[in-house]
């Protein structure tokens, strides 16, 4: 009979582009014991997780929830609940996470149109407006902050150009989202949609997800029913609503640690977490280029929680992050799609974001190169 010994998995320093480290505090609120999905302790922890993420989400948005699902399932229901057949879509393609909006738009049945920047890049007003004077969108879907690249889409006045043309706009703020500012309201975004395993701080497996009053509008008025029933948001809203209509069961264990996860950002307080991840990044980005490293993206649109890095010629990029792992103890990710093998991932995401982790991971890789 095979035995199986008990789990006692090493505890990484997660320096790549997600998960990031759990806080304590976040893994001891897992533990506590389960109650039913429609227990009012539990309606309770509802109420509270929702003002913590309309807190960080800086909105005052009546539907702001954690859908259940990782950061993916955000990105589908952003789509699948304002999309019908026949509609025009635009959506930026700077990154591999645009080229996935792109897939997703087009399984329910969008007319999928495409704005590109080269990769690492970013987009201007001019560069959105040019292209929907052509012919407007229904929706207009951005990556606010493109993990594959480490670029950081401005959006002050996007907003504007989009309901010039009568469209929603909808951005990924999966790596941006309590790790630099997301002010959804002031900036009118129609629909924002996040994960909790990046700057967060919290295992993966819930979506933060808010919807303004545009986009309900939009919702309330399709002509067919949603596509997709598991995210269809005319059902989950009656669940994280006042009438707390049973829709499915909710992670009851994720929930609590992202009750917590929000209650350390409060804690913290926004401002100073953003200048927490902004300092720790240029003491990062300062030590690369002290080693003759090469950054991806210019530093006017950097993102501070995810750094890419050109990878030297000649160098074995595999071995590299083998050996951080196996003698440091620390992960960091190679690139997806057009970056695959062309760069390094870093990530000073929530928790991670420590100095002692940046001058950690500095003096592995000097070693490493030298």
């Amino acid at each position: 009979m095979t035995e199986y010994a008990d789990l006692n998995t090493t505890p990484r320093i997660l320096l790549g582009p997600g998960p990031s480290t759990v806080h304590p505090r976040v893994l001891r609120a897992m533990a506590h014991p389960l109650v039913g999905h429609l227990d009012p302790e539990f309606i309770t922890l509802m109420n509270e997780v929702q003002e913590l993420l309309r807190f960080v989400f800086q909105t005052d948005n009546q539907l702001t929830i954690p859908v259940s699902g990782t950061g993916s399932a955000g990105m589908e229901a952003a789509l699948c609940n304002f999309i019908e057949p026949g509609d025009s879509v635009l959506i930026g393609v700077n990154g591999y996470f645009g080229e996935r909006l792109c897939d997703m738009a087009g399984r329910y049945g969008a007319e999928v149109r495409r704005v590109e920047r080269p990769w690492g890049e970013v987009f201007t007003l001019d560069d959105i407006e040019n292209v929907l004077r052509e012919k407007p969108a229904r929706l207009v879907a951005l990556v606010h902050a493109e993990t594959s690249t480490g670029a950081l889409q401005p959006m002050e006045g996007m907003a504007d150009v989009v309901h010039r043309y009568g469209g929603l706009l909808v951005i990924d703020c999966v790596t941006s989202l309590g790790g630099v500012p997301v002010t959804v309201d002031a900036w009118d975004i129609d629909i924002a949609y996040s994960g909790t395993q990046k700057c967060l701080s919290c295992p993966p497996g819930l979506a933060p997800l808010t919807v303004g009053p545009r986009a309900l509008e939009v919702l309330h008025g399709r002509k067919t029913k949603v596509a997709n029933w598991y995210l269809d948001l005319t059902m989950i809203e009656k669940y994280w609503g006042s009438e707390r209509t049973y829709h499915h069961t909710a992670p009851i264990s994720a929930n609590y640690a992202l009750r917590e996860a929000l209650r350390l950002v409060y804690e913290e307080g926004l401002e100073a977490r953003f200048a927490r991840h902004g300092v720790n990044a240029e003491l990062l980005w300062e030590g690369l280029e002290a080693l003759g490293l090469e950054l991806c993206v210019p530093l006017d649109h950097r993102l501070p929680s995810l750094t890419t890095v050109w990878i030297p010629e000649g160098l074995d990029e595999g071995a590299i992050r083998r050996h951080l792992l196996r003698e440091y103890n620390v992960e960091i990710a190679g690139g997806l799609g057009a970056f695959k093998g062309r760069v390094w991932r870093i990530g000073l995401m929530g928790y991670s974001s420590r100095r002692e982790n940046v001058r950690l991971l500095l003096a592995a890789l000097e070693h490493c190169l030298s």
